[in-house]
């Protein structure tokens, strides 16, 4: 057996309410939509990952999600330009990547990243 895929799966009364961050800031598709369940994705690159921390690196709360972007300064600009508040960084972290976390409409912390 493989595993070939792992999703994250957020609850909410108002899943027409992720559009705003994951479609609209992030650029994701929407790879399937039955209504109560969508999930945005990326149909041409589907990685599996899962990661179990006791805490998010740099003395920061655990994030919900990671998303890695290939132009952290592209993602930072727009998540801005939403309306959406930084909560930490942008910081370049001594592991090699530069991140900054942001919460969702639903109020999860997101790591958005890019490995420098």
């Amino acid at each position: 057996m493989k595993v070939k895929r792992i999703v994250s799966n957020i609850s909410t009364p108002d899943v027409a309410k992720a559009k705003s961050f994951y479609q609209d800031v992030l650029g994701l598709d929407v790879v399937m939509d039955h209504g109560w369940i969508a999930t945005y994705g990326s149909p041409d690159n589907m990685s599996i990952q899962i990661s179990f921390a006791s805490e998010g690196g740099s003395g920061t709360p655990v994030p919900d999600v990671s998303i890695e972007v290939d132009d952290i300064n592209a993602a930072i600009e727009r998540v801005r330009k939403a309306g959406f508040k930084i909560e930490y960084g942008p910081v370049d972290e001594p592991w090699g990547v530069r991140r900054f976390y942001v919460r969702d409409p639903f109020g999860k912390l997101i790591n958005i990243l890019a490995h420098l």
